[in-house]
């Protein structure tokens, strides 16, 4: 595997504070202002959406590599986020993502690999590591 990789996304403005993001190969995605700042739209996802999603994908994705990796058997991943946006002397930031994954395991002696997989994933999450976000993990580990 190459060390050096490129993601190339692309937007274009359609009217109001709404746009389309049309990167190559990928599904159109409607972006736009949230709805809690002037000319914003709800219903639409939004920078602020795209940017607690993205660290909440990175640690499923990571998990699911180290749990294959560690051969862990689980039956079920899923997995809530939420950003805390503030505005701060320099101005708005997320300041905080919490993301509560739950991983459900076949079997009760699971649950301890399973809790060390996830904060693993957590701590191995290329996407929260470069950038100064606090990310908070609140893990759940089921039988069932």
């Amino acid at each position: 595997m190459e060390t050096t990789h490129l993601y190339r996304t692309r937007i274009r403005w359609n009217e109001q504070r709404k746009g389309t993001s049309l990167p190559e190969g990928l599904p159109a995605l409607e972006v736009a202002t949230p709805p809690e700042f002037p000319g914003g739209h709800p219903g639409i996802w939004s920078p602020e959406h795209l940017f607690v999603a993205s660290v909440e994908a990175c640690i499923m994705t990571t998990f699911l590599a180290i749990a294959a990796n560690s051969k862990l058997e689980f039956t079920a991943y899923e997995s809530e986020a939420d950003g805390t946006l503030e505005k701060l002397e320099s101005g708005y930031m997320i300041t905080e993502i919490t993301v509560r994954p739950v991983v459900t395991v076949p079997s009760e002696d699971l649950v301890p690999r399973a809790r060390r997989i996830v904060e693993k994933a957590e701590q191995n999450c290329l996407i929260s590591a470069s950038m100064k976000t606090k990310v908070k993990l609140e893990p759940e580990v089921r039988v069932g």
